[in-house]
């Protein structure tokens, strides 16, 4: 209770910084490649965007959702106060080494301590909590960090280009299948059930097995060989029975409460993409970025800011409802990501569609520090 509110649970610091960084480490991309300049970190211009995207945004919220779980999985107390800090002061150090540090070995030594010390701490409270239902969570968490380190031995002439990212990529696929797959479904129901509905999301079966399993398979594949027929068609198959799973979870049934919908259009965004994806092995007529984009400026960013947006609202004691900042949010973000995946289609219009879909997509992300701010740094409503 002495500590700063801000330092008291995981989701605080690292919802409120992860989201500061997306809305500004944007327009610098964009800046970067329109004018051609480059910034004075170890990795090139684009590999920066990818890397910051992934293991700097992204991993901040995955810090933040984690952090934030576990004591409700394993019955501890959650990491807060000085520990808290220190574990955000290596977040920000591996954020300054990637934009400030010529040197590619000390850059990705600095940048690593973050996602080390993130699965100590993950994995300490799994084991000593024996919660291990959810030891797979804390197994991708680790994968995804050794993608961030494979990323930076890229950059080292040491791995293939772009093995970092797919690892990475495919390491979110199976993070949103399983953990949206958990709150999506159970969010809807207990909505649905106070409505008095009478069409309720239907329970995990085999229909989510396959998918999952699906997912599994697919992305090890694209991983392993991304130019192979038979990883489009993984790929491809993954995403129509994603889509199948999620018309058993009574989307439209709730399309009158936008936190809710927000989620279901995240996860059609992961289908989409895994269709486009697989698509754009199978046929040069879909751009990789395209598909790329769907699954990182669409899946990543709609889902991430639903979460933020609603586990913000309540573990600090305030009723999840939307109001027109929130409503703003979610329009932006979907705005930002379907021009950033109709960029590639735009044909000579490419350049202009791309920052308006940029600016989109990082304003949601400002919108978000602006309305949530007071509510991250300040204490929990009382009850």
């Amino acid at each position: 209770a002495s500590m700063p509110p801000v330092l008291q649970y995981g989701f605080r610091p690292f919802f409120l910084l992860a989201a500061l960084h997306a809305g500004l480490a944007i327009p610098v991309w964009m800046w970067v490649f329109g004018s051609g300049a480059s910034l004075a970190g170890p990795f090139r211009s684009v590999d920066w965007h990818a890397h910051e995207m992934l293991f700097g945004y992204l991993f901040a919220v995955i810090a933040g959702f984690i952090l934030t779980a576990i004591p409700n999985w394993t019955g501890r107390l959650p990491l807060s106060g000085r520990p808290l800090a220190l574990l955000l002061g290596l977040w920000l150090l591996g954020r300054l080494a990637c934009a400030f540090v010529a040197y590619p070995f000390p850059a990705m030594l600095a940048d690593l301590a973050f996602p080390a010390t993130l699965a100590f701490a993950i994995w300490r409270e799994v084991v000593a909590g024996k919660n291990w239902r959810n030891a797979p969570v804390a197994a991708m968490l680790t994968f995804f960090g050794a993608a961030n380190g494979i990323h930076h031995l890229e950059n080292l002439g040491m791995v293939d280009s772009g093995t970092g990212v797919r690892v990475a990529l495919a390491t979110v696929v199976m993070l949103i299948g399983l953990i949206g797959g958990r709150i999506i479904p159970s969010f809807t129901r207990n909505w649905l059930v106070k409505q008095k509905a009478s069409r309720l999301p239907q329970p995990f079966g085999p229909a989510d097995k396959a998918a999952l399993l699906a997912s599994a398979a697919a992305v090890l594949t694209w991983v392993a060989r991304p130019e192979l027929v038979v990883t489009g068609a993984a790929l491809a198959a993954a995403g129509l029975l994603h889509a199948y799973r999620l018309s058993r979870w009574s989307g439209a049934a709730g399309w009158r409460n936008p936190m809710l919908l927000i989620l279901h259009v995240g996860y059609a965004w992961l289908s989409l993409s895994l269709v486009l994806l697989g698509l754009g092995i199978l046929s040069p007529a879909v751009p990789l970025s395209a598909a790329l984009h769907a699954l990182t400026a669409g899946a990543v960013g709609t889902m991430t800011l639903a979460v933020m947006t609603r586990a913000s609202l309540g573990h600090t004691g305030r009723a999840i409802e939307a109001d027109a900042w929130i409503n703003a949010i979610y329009l932006a973000v979907s705005i930002g990501a379907v021009l950033r995946v109709a960029a590639p289609f735009a044909g000579g219009f490419y350049f202009p569609v791309l920052v308006c879909g940029g600016l989109s997509w990082s304003a949601a992300f400002l919108l978000f520090v602006i309305r949530y701010a007071p509510v991250l740094l300040g204490p929990r409503l009382a009850a």
